[in-house]
């Protein structure tokens, strides 16, 4: 089962490398896998209940939470003043927060703070991020490094370019679809 402190599973990175779940090398690349993710998102990825943010206002109708899935939104201040979820703003799991009653978000700097909750829980991370942190504790397991090739008796090993520098095609595209939004995303 995975927990908060891994974006994968510890069964999963073992079937990958055969080797037991609780081995402590196994455990490292995994955690280490995970927090490059989550700094490459700027991001826990996994639930965080009640996070406040401070948002620029931008003249348009919706803005976007920095971080998505939204499960809840707690409250919405504009200039200090609390707004009425279902009057004043709606929100959507994607992370809009829309303006109702024809109004706009005003186009000043740090003029909203929303505390909202955002994240998957633990047993539903994204396949394609499970992925990702699973190829990317391999290769901190299997690769040396600064070895881009290996030679011992008769046998030889060469890694490939993205295993040198760990990163893939597939890991950029995950990274910038969960990355965290800017107000330049909208």
């Amino acid at each position: 089962m995975a927990t908060d402190e891994y974006l994968a599973t510890p069964a999963e990175l073992a079937e990958i490398l055969g080797r037991p779940a609780d081995d402590p090398k196994l455990l490292f690349a995994l955690r280490a896998a995970t927090r490059r993710f989550r700094g490459a998102v700027r991001h826990r990825v996994t639930l965080v209940e009640g996070d406040a943010v401070t948002l620029d206002g931008n003249g348009r109708e919706s803005i976007l939470l920095p971080v998505w899935p939204t499960t809840v939104v707690t409250s919405v201040h504009l200039d200090g003043e609390l707004l009425v979820d279902g009057t004043d703003y709606a929100w959507s799991h994607d992370g809009i927060l829309r303006r109702l009653g024809c109004r706009v978000w005003p186009p000043r700097l740090r003029c909203l703070t929303v505390v909202y909750s955002h994240g998957w829980p633990v047993d539903e991370v994204p396949e394609d991020i499970v992925e990702v942190v699973l190829d990317q504790a391999r290769i901190v397991d299997t690769v040396k490094p600064g070895v881009q090739s290996k030679a011992v008796g008769g046998q030889s090993v060469t890694f490939g370019a993205q295993a040198a520098i760990g990163v893939t095609d597939q890991w950029a595209k995950a990274v910038a679809r969960h990355k965290v939004r800017t107000s330049g995303d909208a």
